[in-house]
């Protein structure tokens, strides 16, 4: 399903966290998918059950997932909400990166073709 890259700079929890965000961005795990238990996915990528734990947490608090006891944690509705806060801040962040390339003088022709 994901692997942990042991030379990568970002904390274990954090690698976890992001490769199974974009699982479920991209719709390869889809809404109410049950996601392997925090034992099982440690085993798997020979980590503490505390790291993936910790990156379950984030994917619940940021709507991604949902827990229920006793059965485990599956992928929730909501991340369609947390797709669309994502593309809103992208927007804005390329709005303000284009008016900051404006400003030094670059050309709309130019911005063009870096989108292209």
């Amino acid at each position: 399903m994901i692997s942990i890259d042991y030379r990568d700079s970002r904390a274990l929890y954090e690698q976890v966290f992001e490769k199974l965000q974009k699982l479920i961005i991209t719709g390869v795990l889809k809404e109410d998918d049950k996601l392997p238990s925090v034992r099982q996915l440690a085993i798997e990528l020979s980590i503490t059950p505390n790291t993936v734990q910790r990156a379950y947490n984030e994917l619940e608090s940021k709507g991604l997932i949902y827990s229920v006891k006793g059965r485990g944690s599956f992928v929730s509705s909501g991340y369609e909400n947390f797709i669309n806060k994502k593309i809103e801040n992208i927007k804005i962040e390329i709005l303000k990166l284009i008016k900051e390339a404006k400003e030094i003088g670059v050309d709309n022709n130019t911005i063009k073709t870096w989108f292209e």
